[in-house]
């Protein structure tokens, strides 16, 4: 792949992004309460690619990354790693994400119990032209219960006397952030707090009797639509004051309906697109 111009097939245009996506190891994060956790991680690094070069040697990308694979990550230790294998590739962009599934141990709403609920979790560095951006992405697991629904189900329930279920289901929101420039730390458990804020019936762990009475009376006491959702997430992450731009996409996969209901609302101009990915929906969902 290191071979000269005369070698290039195609085009010889600039390429964006190429590397290498889904290399896994154990690495190392710090947690807010000040302990270490190892996670299993899935790692993408790519390298922007000069008209004129043929290829690159993505081997490269794994060996300099390793070299850091037994620091305790944060973007200071994404940025040396990204500026290694920028270096060593000659390279003028570079992107590295790093994917895994945080634990953080919860407690039921009215029993004692406690359990762990496990975050899907991305950290996001990308230098280009020179200027460096850091992004955070969490997808945040809900019960949203229809607000129509729950009307609907009162209504017969004072008028005929008969009890009705209001729908409610499972949804999840995408949280992508931009931290302000200069800013290091967002802690994970900070944005999961943020969205728990904003709409609290996060579905559970560990439920006795109980807690799936107290869920139920946390769900009718929050009904909110998919545009509620979007809005009050909108809210946290707007106040406060170390994320700079932003991106929700909620969907509630309906169990009344045979299609889901969807919102996507952007801050900045960062994660604006004209256009979707066409199975961008079918990532929402949640399987455990």
């Amino acid at each position: 792949q290191n071979g000269p111009e005369s070698l290039i097939k195609g085009a010889k245009r600039q390429i964006q992004h190429v590397g290498i996506s889904n290399f896994r190891l154990p690495i190392r994060f710090h947690s807010r309460d000040g302990g270490d956790l190892r996670l299993e991680t899935s790692v993408t690094g790519t390298v922007s690619l000069e008209a004129g070069k043929k290829g690159i040697n993505m081997s490269r990308i794994m060996r300099t990354f390793y070299a850091h694979a037994e620091k305790t990550f944060s973007f200071s230790v994404i940025t040396a790693a990204l500026n290694d294998y920028k270096a060593d590739l000659d390279s003028f962009d570079a992107r590295i994400q790093m994917r895994f599934s945080f634990p953080m141990k919860v407690q039921s709403l009215r029993s004692s119990l406690t359990g762990y609920q496990y975050y899907d979790i991305a950290l996001e560095l990308v230098e280009k032209k020179g200027k460096v951006q850091k992004f955070i992405h969490l997808d945040y697991v809900y019960s949203s219960t229809c607000p129509c629904s729950l009307e609907l189900a009162e209504h017969a329930r004072q008028t005929r006397g008969q009890l009705a279920t209001p729908h409610s289901q499972r949804s999840v929101a995408r949280i992508s952030v931009q931290l302000i420039a200069g800013e290091d730390c967002l802690w994970f458990e900070d944005l999961i707090d943020i969205c728990r804020a904003a709409v609290p019936t996060e579905t559970q762990v560990m439920v006795k009797r109980e807690d799936e009475q107290a869920f139920a009376e946390l769900n009718a006491a929050n009904p909110i639509f998919v545009e509620d959702a979007a809005r009050l997430f909108f809210q946290g992450l707007q106040a406060d004051g170390r994320i700079a731009d932003f991106r929700i996409i909620a969907s509630h996969q309906e169990s009344l309906h045979s299609h889901d209901a969807v919102s996507i609302v952007t801050e900045g101009e960062t994660f604006v697109a004209e256009s979707l990915d066409p199975k961008l929906f079918n990532t929402m969902f949640h399987t455990g």
